[in-house]
């Protein structure tokens, strides 16, 4: 890692970040590689948030949250904004297949995910053979829906105005939000499983393919153009490495030091108090999970756009079940797999009207198969995930926990595992209540606000939030969303608006070597073969 620290100085403009999840992690690093002060209040004792890998007894290493890496050219720049190059710090193994998806039914279909689009073709027609032509459609379609909408996804929204500049307005005739995805999706594929193949991304976002925007076509061609990458060590070593970065740049990161308000003078914002002491500051970035740290931040009078209110009756993602489990022995299984319940449309509607399915679609990591660091010899990792409705649906997960926890693991029985209790070794269970309660997540909604239409770009919470001067929000909360990726490209948008307001602008370490640099990264990754497990990029390789 070549970064270096800006020259010192007392001058210098201060900014606080409150949480040092993915997307305050890369607004730190783009702040401090642009001549600015930063520090990080972070009220945990690690880094990452959601996006963090713990040890448990016995050795085993676990992503708490995502555990799919995507389209890694974001940061790829970031990191080149500081100096570092992503692939010095990260080992990125590109999954090939990316995951299993298996179809339950009256004729049940297991298919391999591949990113070589003539075996994609060969495994779409396992479901129908007439599918199988519209893989190359899909692809070309959304090749150009994601050009023409990125400068959609990496600006600001201030309001309706926006929607006029001719490059948004080129990239929103690609947005049809009269047409859900699956709908969307009926141009390519007349089955409905095989739309399901290409739409159950919108769990990423704890939404519906029945009710999501059909925007979101591109979630699936990102990973098919771009790849689905494990970063060795699980995805919380891509915030370790974040954090590295940040304080090779000057950020002081300070961890079990919880935020408390963010002080005002009128209506610009001064500092925050955390610990009961004023920490100055020329600007305050928050990413913390929107639903439940706002109302405590912020008094109402600072965000009118937002009050109370409207935040209680907002719409929010599902929740999830979780289950982390470390078994003896090997697991014969995917490094991902989906099982797709028959009646999926249905368990996606009970989840939105409150009630827990009793049939549910899940969604398991096999990891240690891939990358042995994340069990002890002879033994792997189980990381299994559920979608059940957030706190909102009033269950009593205390009670529910247990009944759950056995209905999940028979629930494994699909994916050929029919002796997993007699060899686990160590388990944690999450619930929705245990998302709110131990990763201060707001209602337990993993996903954060709903990205239906009337919460989206600028009806979403601004980068430059509330009538306040001096707040600027990041992570999934905000424009453009959830999703690491999205994340990232939020964090510049953000830290844009917010150097702009300073007076400064956002170092680039000579643009065109950085998108240069970036663009032959991406292209790198992109082109690895496949082996029939993994392919591996590391430094020097």
């Amino acid at each position: 890692m070549n970064a270096s620290p800006p020259s010192l100085s007392q001058t210098r403009r201060h900014v606080a970040v409150i949480g040092a999840g993915p997307g305050g992690l890369a607004a730190a690093m783009l702040l401090a590689s642009s001549g600015v002060r930063v520090t990080v209040f972070e009220k945990d004792g690690v880094v990452g948030g959601r996006t963090r890998t713990v040890t448990a007894p016995g050795g085993y290493r676990f992503d708490i949250g995502p555990t799919f890496f995507l389209y890694p050219r974001i940061l790829a720049e970031i990191f080149e904004a500081c100096g570092a190059r992503l692939e010095d710090e990260v080992d990125l193994i590109r999954l090939d297949p990316q995951y299993r998806l298996i179809f339950e039914g009256a004729n049940p279909v297991t298919i391999d995910a591949s990113p070589d689009l003539a075996r994609m073709e060969a495994e779409v027609a396992k479901i129908n053979p007439a599918d199988a032509p519209g893989v190359r459609s899909f692809m070309a379609e959304n090749r150009v829906k994601l050009e023409a909408f990125r400068p959609v996804l990496e600006r600001p929204f201030h309001g309706v105005m926006t929607y006029l500049a001719p490059e948004v307005m080129n990239g929103l005739k690609h947005l049809r939000p009269w047409l859900s995805l699956d709908q969307e999706l009926q141009r390519h594929f007349s089955d409905p499983r095989t739309r399901l193949a290409f739409s159950f991304q919108s769990k990423y976002l704890g939404m519906s393919p029945f009710r999501c925007p059909s925007m979101f076509s591109i979630l699936s061609f990102l990973e098919y153009e771009h790849g689905v990458f494990h970063p060795r060590g699980g995805c919380g070593v891509v915030s370790e490495a974040m954090a590295r970065v940040a304080e090779s740049v000057g950020v002081d990161i300070r961890l079990n030091t919880k935020v408390d308000r963010i002080v005002f003078e009128g209506r610009r914002a001064v500092g925050v108090e955390a610990g009961g002491r004023l920490h100055a500051a020329d600007a305050v970035v928050v990413n913390a999970d929107f639903a439940h740290a706002i109302p405590g931040l912020m008094e109402e009078e600072q965000r009118p756009q937002w009050p109370d209110k409207k935040i209680a009756e907002a719409r929010y993602s599902c929740s999830t079940f979780m289950l982390y489990l470390g078994i003896e022995g090997p697991l014969d299984l995917a490094h991902h797999s989906v099982l797709l319940a028959e009646d999926y449309e249905n368990n996606l509607a009970q989840i939105e009207s409150g009630i827990i399915p009793q049939n549910p679609s899940l969604y398991v990591q096999a990891a240690a198969g891939t990358d042995p660091s994340l069990a002890p010899p002879g033994h792997s990792t189980l990381y299994m995930l559920v979608p059940v409705p957030n706190l909102l649906g009033g269950a009593d997960w205390a009670a529910e926990a247990p009944r759950y926890r056995r209905l999940a693991l028979d629930r494994l029985k699909a994916l050929g595992l029919h002796d997993i209790e007699s060899r686990i070794r160590y388990e944690k269970i999450l619930s929705p209540q245990g998302w709110q309660d131990d990763y201060a997540v707001g209602y337990g909604a993993t996903f954060n606000l709903a990205h239906n239409v009337r919460q989206m770009m600028h009806f979403r919470p601004r980068n430059r939030f509330g009538k306040a001067r001096g707040v600027y929000l990041v992570g999934g909360g905000t424009h453009p969303g959830s999703g690491l990726p999205v994340i990232y490209e939020g964090a510049r948008i953000s830290t844009d608006l917010l150097l702009q307001d300073l007076g400064m602008t956002r170092s680039e370490r000579s643009p065109r070597h950085m998108r240069a640099s970036a663009g032959a990264f991406s292209s790198q990754v992109g082109s690895l073969g496949g082996s029939e497990n993994a392919t591996k990029h590391s430094a020097g390789e």
